[in-house]
This record gives C-alpha cells, structure tokens and sequence, in this order.
C-alpha cells in the first residue's frame, strides 16, 4: 500500500511508519519543512497547503499530527494551539482527500478518550456522549474538522487512544526515570481510572483501522481493562521493583499544573468495545503486560 502519514516525527507517527516500512509498505511523511529525505512531503495546516503529489495514488491517509497536551501549561495561548494544531491540520488533509480525483480507501484521524470527559467508575465505549469541559470541546471540534472526507465518501476513521504506555516518549515516558528512582507514587487519591494502551497495540490497532473495512466512524484505541491510578502506580512498582511511596496530593497537582491538572485527575473507564468486536486482539492487554513492554522495549 501507499500510505501518507501526517505526524510521523512524533511517539506514535515514528513507530508506525517504522512498522508500515518494514513490511514493504511505501509511506509518504508529511513534514513542515522543506523536504530532505526520501518520502518526504512537505505541508503547513497554518497556509492549509499540502504538497499536490503527497496524496496522489495513496490507499490511506493518516493523521497524527498534534501539539502535545502535556508538554506546556494550559495559558490562553497554548490552548489555542492545541487546538489549531488539531483543528486546522485535519481539515487541511480532510479536503485534500476530497479534492482528490481518485481519493484514498481510509482516511484515519486521532482523536483521544478526552473525547468523554469524566466518567468516574462508569464504563463508556463509543456509544457514549462528548462529556463537558475543555478537551471533550477539543476532541469534538478534531473529529468535526475531517468533515469534508465523510461527506466525500471517504471511509473516515477516529482513532481515540487513551494513555500510550511507552518508555522513550508521550506522557508516560515522564513518569519511568521518577519510579525507576524510587520517587513515584499515585496522584490525588489515586482512584480515578486510567484508560491505558501498549504502543505496540496502539500502532498494531491503528494498523488494523487501515485494514478493516467495516470501521468507520469514532474506535477508541484503549486496552481492555482500565485501572485506576492506584493500581497503575503498583504495576510501575512490581514491574520495575521499586517501592511507591511518593504521592502528589491532589492541591500540589492544581498549583504546578493549573487547569491540566483536571485532565490528570479526572476518571476516563473506556472500552475498546467496536476494537474488540471487529476481532482486535491485544498483545499487551493488562497494565503490567503494558509496563513490562515498555521496561522492556529496545
């Protein structure tokens, strides 16, 4: 297949592309600068450019490009690019795909649990609602951008992943030098539920949204079991062998991290349910199957 892939510098972009190559897949990366490589592209969401020959006689399109949720505190500023960075880039690829002659089979776009808000101890799959708040406000605005591929025709896939279980970046990357040290712990009370994912199960389903043609639509890319920040915080501890005996209490996290501190505390219990059901299957299902990857990965 030919496969353009828009976000490919980040955690989950790279390691797709490098799975997608190794099978003999040809990828077309899309870059933000002048291209230097073989298979770069160039486009800008800010200009709503996209180089004319990248999407030309591609099977899929995929969309990982976005500012990092995470890596800043949440000013009025910041808040503005990340949602630029969703919102523009993906109606900037959504009606490049459209305005192709021969259009692409699949048009796959993050999209992330946030999509739901706080869930609390409920369980929610696709079915559910956008909850309240500044990220579910996001998630919908993402998912609205891709309009102009479904109403093309185009099959349109939104990819919403939970937290990505990996050493080497993402979120989670933060939290492996402080419990290898000794220094980690739950945060807050611990009990909100996590709604977690193994990289190799995130790039593994991503994979399979390409391949599937019965998806369309919101999939959130979640493992099967959810657990709560307590239960995340043994499994860190059993895997790595360290003890966890340094909480964040829950005003210290609202004084470093202001409002994003809502996003760590709040309670997301996801289910993969259209995942599973159109026969997924899990490498990495338990959060210590996922850690012990992680620890693992070279």
């Amino acid at each position: 297949m030919r496969i353009a892939v828009a976000g490919s510098s980040g955690l989950i972009g790279r390691n797709l592309v490098r799975s997608l190559v190794a099978d003999g897949h040809e990828v077309v990366t899309l870059v933000r600068r002048a291209p230097s490589a073989p298979g770069e592209a160039e486009w800008d969401p800010h200009r709503e450019y996209v180089d004319p020959m990248a999407l030309a006689g591609c099977d899929a399109v995929v969309n990982l490009a976005a500012a990092g949720v995470g890596d800043h505190r949440w000013t009025d500023a910041y808040k503005r690019e990340l949602r630029d960075s969703r919102v523009l880039g993906t109606a900037t690829l959504a009606e490049a795909v459209a305005a192709l002659d021969v259009p692409p089979d699949v048009f796959v776009n993050a999209s992330a649990v946030g999509y739901y808000g706080d869930t609390g101890g409920r369980p929610v799959d696709e079915s559910a609602p956008a909850g309240d708040g500044f990220l579910p406000q996001l998630c919908v605005e993402w998912e609205e951008a891709a309009g102009a591929a479904v109403e093309a025709g185009v099959r349109t896939v939104f990819a919403r992943s939970g937290l990505v279980v990996a050493r080497d970046g993402g979120a989670w990357a933060r939290m492996f030098p402080l419990f290898k040290a000794g220094l980690g712990g739950r945060l807050g009370h611990g009990r909100q539920y996590w709604s977690f994912i193994a990289l190799h199960d995130e790039v593994a389903a991503l994979r399979h949204l390409i391949a599937t043609d019965e998806l369309s639509g919101p999939v959130n890319l979640t493992a099967p079991h959810p657990v709560t920040n307590r239960e995340v915080t043994a499994a860190m501890g059993r895997v790595l062998r360290r003890p966890t005996l340094f909480p964040a209490p829950t005003p210290a996290l609202r004084l470093v991290l202001g409002e994003m501190a809502g996003d760590v505390l709040c309670s997301q219990r996801v289910l993969p349910t259209r995942l599973t059901e159109s026969g997924f299957r899990f490498a990495f299902p338990t959060i210590d199957d996922a850690v012990r990857a992680a620890a693992e990965a070279r």
